[in-house]
């Protein structure tokens, strides 16, 4: 009965160790991805997570890759605008293993993958960034530009059954040699671009300013023609009222018109000459003396 069971130990461990050498299974985590190789040659791709059935090895083995987003920082490169203009663009790059298959059949490994992404990415940067001017290119149309060297660049790397998510320049210089330069130009434009608006303004400047001293005569000579005419009618209509006044009342009229005249001719210090019979004296005799 020992010696039963003996064997049955016995036979139960070498089934175990036969397993644990052939491994007849593998398991994927839910990052990961894998290709079926059958004596050393692709045969399918796994990219459900968990635990799968082959072949014994060595008829049947497993190489697994990455599922998740994968970054490249590639090293700076020279790249010239379309304005002629050498710029130091460090830049890096997202991307994903998309056909495992594909992928091992081409270039094999994640380093052999980064040589060609690095190429590919090159390639369009120069291309794209070849199109537009130094200034479009850090300011208004950098993102489009940016987009565009995504795009070529995932459908070239779709040959090796790579995607590419996102392609980035994290900084752009000018090389040393030319920084210089470059900033002088760049100032000199700038002081002309601002000597132009100056000018432009003070052209506007003085267009308004004449239309303004035009609308200002206007209206100063329209106030000058209504004062004119009120002016005008408020005398007409004194001397209809002084006119009335006197038809109304002669003697009254004149006698006020003497009172006046004594306030305007005898002030302190003033010496009038006039003989006795002059008619500005009459009221001051006393007499009411009626001349004609």
């Amino acid at each position: 009965m020992n010696k039963k069971w003996g064997l049955s130990l016995a036979l139960f461990l070498i089934i175990i160790i036969l397993l644990a050498i052939f491994k007849p299974w593998y398991v994927l985590d839910e990052t990961e991805q894998g290709v079926i190789l059958q004596l050393g040659k692709p045969l399918k791709t796994v990219t459900e997570s968990g635990l799968h059935f082959k072949l014994p090895y060595p008829l049947q083995n497993v190489r697994k890759f990455e599922k998740r987003i994968l970054e490249y920082d590639s090293p700076p490169e020279e790249v010239i605008t379309k304005d002629k203009k050498t710029l130091v663009t460090d830049s890096y790059v997202r991307w994903r293993i998309k056909d495992p298959l594909l992928f091992l059949q081409t270039v094999v490994t994640e380093t052999g993958a980064i040589q060609r992404i690095d190429d590919v990415v090159y390639s369009e940067l120069r291309t794209e960034i070849g199109k537009v001017d130094l200034f479009q290119l850090v300011s208004e149309l950098r993102k489009e530009v940016m987009a565009n060297v995504t795009k070529n660049a995932s459908l070239k790397a779709q040959g090796f059954g790579v995607e590419i998510v996102d392609v980035r320049i994290k900084r752009a210089d000018l090389p040393k040699q030319n920084e210089e330069a470059v900033f002088q130009r760049m100032k000199a434009e700038r002081e002309r671009q601002a000597k132009q608006y100056r000018s432009e303004g003070e052209e506007e400047a003085t267009k308004i300013r004449a239309e303004a001293d035009k609308e200002k005569a206007l209206i100063l000579a329209e106030a000058h023609k209504q004062a004119q005419i009120i002016r005008g009618e408020g005398e007409a209509r004194a001397l209809k009222i002084y006119a009335e006044t006197y038809a109304q009342d002669p003697e009254f009229f004149s006698f006020l018109k003497t009172l006046e005249l004594y306030e305007k001719s005898f002030t302190e210090g003033d010496t009038l000459i006039l003989t006795p019979e002059s008619r500005v004296l009459r009221y001051l005799k006393g007499q009411d003396q009626k001349t004609p």
